[in-house]
């Protein structure tokens, strides 16, 4: 395919170039210049009804919006002319002028826009005798959706989020005049799936999420990309956290696989990250009982369960685990006639995102089902289960033990239980291996494309809890089949070079949007 012609034009002194069409509020973000703005969002239909992204363009008798005026060859547009910078502070007053003065107790405060934009240009006081009114109603619009009439600014991001995105129409703009108000349907809530990212959308603090009210003040928050692993989307995240706890989950954007968007079962999936019943130290069995140990020793005890040299293995492992995980676990067992497997939970039916095509909450509910499958790993949990008996080495790497008894892993020669938690069923176990979750380390998942992702760590892991690629990269070192690893992106390259589905990838080319496998392997 030919490539896209390009319109040069200037902006604020920079020359910049971008395919014909471009509107040149994202053109002059290629240029390095943020144009102010509210109603527009590059997820949604242009509205051009907010008026805050007025530019000059020389040659044009009046200010142009940049979210709707496209590029033209040879153009120069000043973003912070007086004439602009005027008239973006006059919205601003106009906006303040029945806003609420509840900044100390709004959940948006320090990621809110229209603060930014009026430190930014906005004027340093008001021209009324008196202060906007201090009062915020809150109508609740259902499901985990709040919202504050008296904050809005009429932006109408989520009617158009609504209408044309879920394609639920339910919002509205009712009343006109300074009487206007985002209206609901009278028979309906935001109980639709994906509608909680109306409250990622709001550039103010008028649509809240009842989760989240009053945890955290925004610059207390740490965020961390991640990867949602509700489902095999693969959605790109942001884990915010406060005080080592995982507090909210919101889209990261990523045009490949979510676009601007996340599912709300894909928003609440964190209190996991958050359990206080975590196993923080070794555990070796003597007399049947389970008695604390240090890493050493349990490091020493996992190499001699693994240490024979034959007969059969059994690797249990989450669907939800690292490609780094996989991996090591199936080294591991390499001169074992071994049966892999994982179990997926599956649910009926999917729900999509009607106006993004290809997003949709996937029926199946686990992350890395496809880097488990590409690595040799198979969906039959059940005939695992039954091969247990009689096994040489049986390795568990999962929190779900469904289908799999205490006595099962008793009578097991050898069976190493490597978890966050510690359900009954792993009470049979030799051997325990705390490990971190998806929260606590680095790693990579492969969603439902063949698209290698990574996510980063977001808060430390309790007590002596390690990685798991760490902790079954010193199990090899003891049995001298490798050296420590001392990084995720260590054990990834292992893998990229024994693995043909990863080869010619690294944590360097993935970058944080990832890349498909059959890529990869086109660029080899």
């Amino acid at each position: 395919m030919a490539d896209q012609a390009l319109v040069t034009l200037t902006i604020e002194g920079v020359e910049v170039s971008v395919p014909k069409g471009t509107t040149i509020l994202e053109a002059a973000k290629q240029a390095g210049v943020l144009i102010p703005h509210y109603c527009y969002h590059p997820g949604l239909p242009i509205a051009g009804v907010c008026r805050m992204c007025l530019i000059e363009v020389e040659g044009t008798p009046k200010l142009q919006i940049g979210c709707a005026t496209e590029v033209a060859q040879g153009q120069v547009v000043k973003v912070f002319g007086d004439e602009a910078l005027k008239a973006r502070e006059s919205v601003l007053e106009f906006l303040l002028i029945n806003h609420p003065l509840d900044c100390p107790i709004c959940d948006q405060a320090g990621e809110c826009e229209l603060q930014n934009y009026v430190f930014q240009e906005g004027r340093s006081n008001t021209r009324y005798a008196e202060y906007a009114k201090r009062f915020s109603p809150v109508e609740d619009f259902g499901a985990d959706v709040l919202y504050v009439p008296n904050r809005c600014i009429l932006c109408t991001r989520c009617v158009r989020f609504m209408e044309h995105v879920a394609e639920e129409p339910v919002l509205n703009v009712s009343e006109r005049g300074d009487r206007a108000f985002i209206g609901i349907h009278p028979d309906a809530t935001l109980d639709h799936e994906w509608a909680g990212n109306v409250v990622d959308l709001c550039p103010v603090g008028s649509l809240i999420s009842k989760d989240f009210l009053h945890k955290a003040r925004a610059w207390e928050l740490d965020r961390t990309p991640s990867v949602c692993t509700g489902c095999s989307q693969g959605c790109n995240i942001n884990l915010d956290t406060r005080s080592d706890v995982v507090v909210r989950i919101r889209p990261r954007p990523n045009p490949e696989v979510n676009r601007h968007f996340i599912c709300d079962t894909g928003r609440m999936h964190y209190r996991w990250m958050n359990r206080g019943d975590r196993i923080e130290a070794p555990l070796i069995s003597r007399g049947g009982e389970l008695q604390a140990t240090d890493w050493d020793h349990a490091l020493s005890e996992a190499a001699r369960l693994v240490s024979g040299s034959g007969g059969r293995a059994v690797v249990l492992i989450s669907p939800n685990a690292s490609n780094e995980a996989m991996f090591l676990a199936k080294r591991l067992v390499a001169q074992f006639t071994a049966t892999l497997a994982f179990r997926v939970e599956r649910v009926d039916g999917e729900i999509p995102l009607s106006g993004v095509p290809g997003l949709a909450l996937r029926a199946e509910r686990a992350a890395n089902v496809a880097g488990a499958t590409a690595l040799g790993y198979r969906d039959d949990f059940d005939a695992a289960v039954q091969a247990i008996e009689g096994a040489s080495l049986v390795i568990v790497v999962a929190d779900d033990l469904e289908g799999v008894s205490r006595e099962a892993l008793q009578k097991a020669v050898n069976a190493v239980y490597i978890g966050t938690i510690l359900p009954d069923a792993a009470r049979g176990a030799a051997l325990v291996l705390p490990v971190a979750n998806t929260a606590e380390e680095d790693g990579t998942l492969v969603n439902r494309d063949g698209r290698v992702q990574r996510y980063l760590q977001a808060k430390s892991a309790p007590g002596m809890a390690r990685p798991v690629w760490w902790v079954l990269g010193e199990v090899l070192k003891e049995l001298g089949r490798g050296e420590s690893l001392f990084s995720a992106d260590e054990a990834f390259a292992l893998m990229a070079e024994a693995e043909g589905s990863f080869r010619g990838l690294s944590y360097a080319n993935l970058g944080m949007h990832g890349r498909t496998m059959s890529e990869a392997r086109v660029s080899v």
